[in-house]
């Protein structure tokens, strides 16, 4: 097999890999919301549940993966950043996150939260002080001028919710911590790999997660069994295939190009909080989406949106 077709091979392994990846990862919204329709439970303990679920098959790939890998050990200076990363871009981000779903639809939080890749872009200006390139600046101002569109259109049907502006900022919490995460995996990912990066920063912020759950007092009980169905479904399916997906496609092809496939996570989830919760698909959600994906491709093909 020669060299380009090997190369081909793996860019479409890593396109397949991301894609369901990012289609796994839009279904989290969705669960998330259906989960506050149906039953009483609050975001901490949805979280909870959601990482109480997942933390076993982590525990069980990383210690897999520590035994069998041929690369050196974590340095302390590693052990620091995955844990640190783990802990931003899965308990902070998601604990934002679900906080956000209860006052805002889905469709808008994928929107939302699809900011990161422009938070990235501007983080790496900012820190490793890298310039932002012409094209990068008129996706940047495509993007934001999606969102906005797209956000106060919505905020004209939904004027009855007091709370829209909390969740909304809530949301935007959650792009700017995983857009951390991102940025740092891409660095760190080929320093570690993808198998042991993931599980152990995945395993840290599902301890970030419990403690969390207990120091705000709550303790073990009796969970319905709707409520178990949801926390197996956002830990196993919303989060521990697509986060091993996304990090294996993002060795396998990098993060821009991840970046560029994950640009359908937000019409996923749009198309389904319509059918699935019944919310409504208006022009000005459609337009900032589209304006939304160009951008993001634009950073992801011409830009840089991890290093």
């Amino acid at each position: 097999m020669t060299e380009e077709k090997s190369n081909n091979k793996k860019y479409v392994a890593g396109f397949i890999i991301a894609f369901i990846g990012a289609l796994l990862f839009s279904t989290k919204a969705v669960i998330v919301k259906h989960a506050f329709m149906n039953t009483t439970v609050d975001a901490v303990t949805l979280l909870a549940l959601r990482m109480i679920f997942a933390l076993p098959f982590y525990v069980a790939i990383g210690l897999f993966a520590s035994k069998t890998t041929t690369s050196a050990s974590f340095t302390k200076k590693q052990w620091v950043y995955v844990i640190g990363l783990g802990l931003a871009g899965y308990y902070l981000s998601s604990l934002f996150d679900f906080i956000g779903l209860q006052y805002i639809s889905a469709g808008l939080e994928r929107l939302i939260l699809f900011l990161y890749p422009t938070f990235v872009v501007l983080m790496n200006a900012a820190v490793f002080k890298q310039k932002i390139k012409t094209v990068q600046k008129l996706a940047l101002l495509l993007t934001y001028v999606g969102i906005g569109i797209a956000y106060f259109g919505e905020l004209k049907i939904n004027t009855s919710n007091p709370n829209f502006f909390l969740g909304s900022f809530f949301i935007f919490l959650c792009a700017i911590t995983f857009a951390a995460y991102i940025a740092g995996s891409g660095k760190l990912i080929p320093q570690t790999g993808a198998t042991r990066f993931t599980a152990y920063a995945m395993i840290a912020s599902s301890i970030g997660v419990l403690v969390h759950y207990f120091v705000a007092g709550n303790t073990i009980h009796h969970f319905s069994t709707p409520l178990l169905w949801y926390g197996l479904i956002l830990g196993v399916v919303a989060t521990v295939i697509p986060t091993f997906f996304v990090s294996n496609a993002i060795k396998k092809i990098g993060a821009n190009n991840v970046a560029i496939i994950s640009s359908i996570g937000p019409v996923s989830t749009i198309l389904q909080a319509h059918y699935v919760l019944g919310e409504h698909i208006f022009s000005g959600q459609i337009i900032g989406t589209i304006l939304v994906i160009i951008g993001v491709i634009l950073i992801g093909w011409k830009g840089e949106v991890s290093s």
